[in-house]
């Protein structure tokens, strides 16, 4: 079963519950954080297992499980390198990822002497071991992308729609006061015909904050777009202030165009004092058997030294 065989009814009747076995990767290497899980099934990799790609402060790596709950041997992919988003496309896999400058430029953005400045990059690979060098797939062209702390674009995510490329991705930063680092502002798109190159934006973000909202006043985060029989559903992370700090919670739109997207229902908010407790981030959505899996991470509090993010998952049975 893929996720383009359910209906939008299913995904919207679905009830998540975080796995108790969450959190299921924690910071390691030094790191500080373990985010942005992008996974494949088994039925997508070389030996059967499950892979997932994460970032630490020190780049991509790629971890292995037997069963998508126990990870081991992380492989560096990629330094300069946040953010990734892995796809099996035609017997290939293409990993695109947000490409930054050195970690010591990356730091001194935190006390804004040095810009930010991201692009999306792709690395390509026949079996995920041996992988192509970097090629620059989004850079900088279009007002939203940039603020005063520099130009960002992340967060990729490729939705491939009746033979068009499109990749999603977040652009501009706001600075969240009490985590004293920014967070993507927008979430645009781009499409081609060419699955890494040729890539032609959109005219207009198709989300943008809303002071008016309770999941989306302060920016953004990031947008995951998945094709389903009966139209589009997305999976988002806002960024919101709530009770004199922020927040971000995982929330399920659905789209007819996957342009236009409605918000539906709140999938998963912090809270209960552990790893959860203020923000829950990035997810990737998957099926395996009759079992959706969301993956995310999440981060206990906002204080840049002392807060943790690690990587769990919640499921629902179809």
């Amino acid at each position: 079963m893929t996720l383009e065989n359910i209906g939008i009814g299913q995904i919207t009747g679905a009830n998540f519950r975080v796995d108790e076995r969450s959190p299921v990767i924690k910071p390691f290497g030094g790191a500080l954080a373990a985010a942005d899980p992008s996974v494949l099934t088994p039925d997508l990799t070389p030996d059967g297992s499950w892979r997932l790609f994460c970032h630490t402060q020190f780049g991509v790596y790629q971890l292995i499980s037997p069963d998508g709950v126990k990870f081991e041997k992380p492989q560096k992919v990629t330094s300069r390198a946040m953010r990734p988003n892995i796809n099996f496309v035609d017997g290939k896999y293409y990993l695109f990822y947000e490409r930054t400058r050195s970690l010591a430029a990356n730091a001194l953005n935190l006390v804004n002497i040095v810009k930010w400045r991201s692009e999306i990059a792709v690395k390509t690979s026949a079996d995920l071991i041996n992988w192509s060098r970097s090629e620059t797939v989004i850079s900088h062209s279009q007002k939203i992308e940039e603020s005063e702390r520099g130009v960002s674009i992340s967060n990729p995510f490729l939705l491939r729609d009746w033979g068009t490329n499109r990749l999603y991705y977040s652009c501009g930063l706001t600075y969240i006061k009490d985590c004293g680092f920014c967070e993507p502002t927008y979430i645009t798109y781009a499409e081609s015909e060419n699955i890494i190159s040729g890539y032609t934006k959109a005219e207009r973000p198709v989300l943008s904050p809303d002071r008016g909202s309770d999941y989306l006043n302060l920016c953004c985060g990031c947008l995951k777009v998945y094709r389903l029989k009966d139209g589009y559903i997305g999976i988002q992370n806002g960024i919101y202030e709530k009770d004199g700090g922020s927040r971000s919670a995982i929330l399920l739109l659905t789209s007819a165009d996957a342009e236009n997207f409605r918000f539906e229902k709140v999938l998963l908010e912090p809270g209960g004092g552990g790893w959860m407790n203020q923000f829950v981030y990035a997810s990737h959505l998957v099926i395996w058997n009759n079992e959706l899996r969301l993956y995310f991470n999440a981060r206990d509090t906002a204080d840049m030294i002392k807060g943790r993010e690690c990587i769990g998952f919640a499921s629902a049975q179809l």
